[in-house]
């Protein structure tokens, strides 16, 4: 998990063994501040036992995985940075009245 992330990145072998589709291409910036094309695709993906899509992007075989806070955020959850933990997402839901 990387807070100053906000994408998932995964071994493209790895992402390959599970078949996850490649459906597409997009430029990000690296850590270094060059540019480079990843393919990308969508996963289903499970954080602390809460199941949510997300994209993924295909790195490198012998990339780190990397858990985006994007994937957090959509699972519930977000990052404490004062106790370095997972703790849940405040949710909102803002619902329109109708009268019938």
């Amino acid at each position: 998990m990387d807070t100053g992330a906000m994408n998932t990145v995964v071994p493209a072998n790895e992402l390959e063994k599970i078949g996850v589709a490649r459906k597409g291409k997009e430029t990000y910036i690296l850590a270094d501040g060059s540019d480079a094309l990843f393919d990308v695709g969508y996963a289903i993906m499970s954080v602390n036992g809460r199941k949510t899509v997300g994209k993924v992007i295909f790195g490198k075989d012998d990339v780190e995985p990397l858990l985006g806070v994007t994937v957090l955020e959509s699972a519930g959850f977000m990052v404490d940075p004062t106790n370095n933990e997972l703790v849940d997402l405040p949710v909102w839901i803002k619902v329109k009245a109708t009268r019938v």
